[in-house]
Formats: structure tokens, C-alpha cells, sequence
């Protein structure tokens, strides 16, 4: 299956990622699948009963602030703190375009320039009524956080136009006031340079069934020629045998893939 999807990718005339959670993992990012995988990563929120689910909601920031950006204020000191795994740079090699329900960041601080982050990004900040539709980044922004609580301590970001609450510009669950218009231009950017490729490789990496949302991109993107190699440790099938299925992770994919293609493989 290595050597399939290798030839699938020298045949290219443009490549395609569609990454989801798992995409992360190799760089030592947290496996949020369950609510026993995110309280493995998170303790305090196990010993307070909150899930992932209950806590990625907006609601918090209205009722209770020091909670919701205790959560994103965490994770944002996280994802600027971690190093891709050495599967970004293969795919860089590659000259691949990037869609991603991940709002971590790690394409861009791998190096890429076309990110179309469909759920947004915690790198960029937006009012939470909201007063307007701008969207600002992140960068300067610190939140301080008690590791015991995981409770915001301190100054809370503030809108940069009315001086309110400021939040991530991630969109949650139930999230009627996520201001959507950075994102929904580099899906617009996205979607008009598919249209234009012809052989174009799908390669979808850590995307599980629970949130289809990527799945969904990487089989639309791959219909017409049936070119999707789908990298999962957990769920790689593909409906109808449509593709390359790799039951592993995607540093280890990547690795034997770009491998195969320097002729290094050993096979």
C-alpha cells in the first residue's frame, strides 16, 4: 500500500491534505477521542466532571470567563510551545495546500503559506458579542493559567474595538457569534485553485468518522479520479476501494511514503 500511495503522489499534479486531530499527535499533541482521552490530558477538568464537548462552548464566556480562557488560554500556550513532527516538512516537499478542521496552527509554523482552517484558529481573536466582524491575531496575547484549576488568572483579552471580552476565533459547539469571514475566504481561495488542478492527490491524515467534517472535503476533493490516501491508525477504510488505505500514523506514513519516492525504502 506504500509503494501504491507513493505512486500516487509522483503522479500528482497537485496534492491535496485534508487533516484532522490525529495529524497532531506525533508532535506530542493531546488526543482529545473521548472523554477518557481528554481527561488523561487534562486532570483537573476529570476531577470536575467536564468533558471537551462542555467545555468548547461559548456560553462560558459569557457566564463564566476565568473558566473558558483558563481552557483556550491553555491550549494556546500549548500549540505556540510545540514543534511539528518532521510529516510537515515531507508534506511541504510535496508543495501540498492544506485543509484542516485543526485550529492549532502547526501548518503555518511549519511553514505553510495556503491554510484553509475550516473550525478557525486560536491564533486569531474576535469580540465575543461580537461588536463587529473583525478578527485580529493572537500573537502578544498571554493568558495565565492555575494548573490546578485550569482558571484564567489575571487580565482577560479584551476587544480591540469596544474593549469587551475578547475570545478565540474557533468555532464551538452551538456557536451562533463566530465570526467566520477569515475562514470562509481561505476555503473560497481553496476551492477555486482545486478547481483549476488536474490530477489532483487527496491525502487524508488523522481525520476520524466522529467529526466527518474533514472525511467529507477529502472524499468530495478525490471523486473525479479516486486519487484519496487515507492515513489513520484507528478507521483507514475507503468506501468502494476508492483509494489507498494505511492503517498507521501519520509521521510514520509520511516518512515511508516520501522514503519510497527517494528510493530509500529498503524494499
Amino acid at each position: 500500500m506504500i509503494e501504491r500511495a507513493a505512486e500516487l503522489v509522483a503522479g500528482a499534479g497537485a496534492v491535496l491534505v485534508c487533516a484532522g486531530a490525529g495529524m497532531g499527535v506525533d508532535s506530542g499533541l493531546p488526543d482529545f477521542r473521548g472523554a477518557e482521552g481528554f481527561w488523561r490530558a487534562y486532570p483537573p477538568y476529570a476531577r470536575l466532571g467536564l468533558r471537551f464537548e462542555e467545555l468548547a462552548d461559548p456560553v462560558h464566556f459569557a457566564d463564566d470567563p476565568e473558566l473558558a480562557w483558563g481552557f483556550y488560554g491553555h491550549r494556546l500556550a500549548l500549540y505556540r510551545a510545540t514543534t511539528p513532527h518532521e510529516g510537515f516538512a515531507v508534506l511541504r516537499r510535496w508543495g501540498a495546500r492544506v485543509f484542516t478542521s485543526n485550529v492549532d496552527g502547526q501548518f503555518q509554523r511549519a511553514g505553510f503559506e495556503h491554510v484553509a482552517e475550516v473550525h478557525g484558529s486560536i491564533h486569531h481573536l474576535q469580540c465575543v458579542e461580537p461588536c463587529t466582524d473583525d478578527v485580529w491575531s493572537a500573537d502578544g496575547v498571554e493568558v495565565a493559567v492555575d494548573p490546578e484549576t485550569m482558571r484564567a488568572v489575571g487580565p482577560l483579552p479584551s476587544c480591540r474595538n469596544c474593549g469587551g471580552l475578547a475570545r478565540p476565533n474557533i468555532l464551538m459547539f452551538g456557536d451562533w457569534a463566530w465570526v467566520a469571514g477569515r475562514s470562509q475566504a481561505r476555503l473560497d481561495e481553496l476551492t477555486a485553485w482545486r478547481r483549476a488542478r488536474r490530477d489532483l492527490v487527496v491525502i487524508e491524515i488523522g481525520a476520524g468518522v466522529a467529526v466527518p467534517t474533514v472525511r467529507r472535503q477529502a472524499e468530495l476533493a478525490s471523486a473525479a479520479g479516486g486519487a484519496l490516501i487515507r492515513i489513520n491508525p484507528r478507521e483507514p477504510e475507503v468506501r468502494h476501494g476508492r483509494g489507498v488505505a494505511l492503517r498507521m500514523g501519520a509521521r510514520e506514513a509520511l516518512n515511508a511514503i516520501d522514503a519510497t519516492l527517494r528510493g530509500d525504502s529498503g524494499s
